[in-house]
């Protein structure tokens, strides 16, 4: 019995890779062996990096209070113990948006942390 192909299914799976790898650099968006290749290690890379993207979302919260806290005499670690002990329940990434873009508000937060 002679070999039966599904030709149209495997022409829709190389054009819908090669839709996705469009505008990439030389063999990657026009080859269909290097633009898969190229496109399951983007995929795996876009995994990764919604991960790393809290990672440094967080760090980046992190050095906005700190730079907005020493404004203030106190330090990052000093600050967020404070606040802790407190009970106050502001995150970090409310904290950084104080600091950054209303510096009084922030200073009221500060002042209570501090008495």
């Amino acid at each position: 019995m002679p070999r039966s192909v599904n030709s149209v299914a495997a022409r829709a799976r190389r054009k819908k890779v090669l839709k996705h790898t469009k505008g990439y650099w030389g063999r990657r968006s026009n080859v269909w062996t290097v633009a898969k290749n190229a496109f399951e290690k983007g995929l795996s890379y876009a995994y990764r990096d919604r991960k790393n993207k809290k990672r440094s979302f967080r760090g980046l919260w992190i050095q906005r209070i700190n730079a907005g806290v020493r404004l203030h005499g106190m330090s990052y670690s000093e600050f967020m113990g404070q606040l802790n002990k407190k009970g106050i329940a502001l995150n970090r990434k409310v904290l950084a948006d104080l600091a950054m873009n209303h510096p009084k508000a922030f200073a009221e937060v500060v002042k209570t942390v501090k008495k």
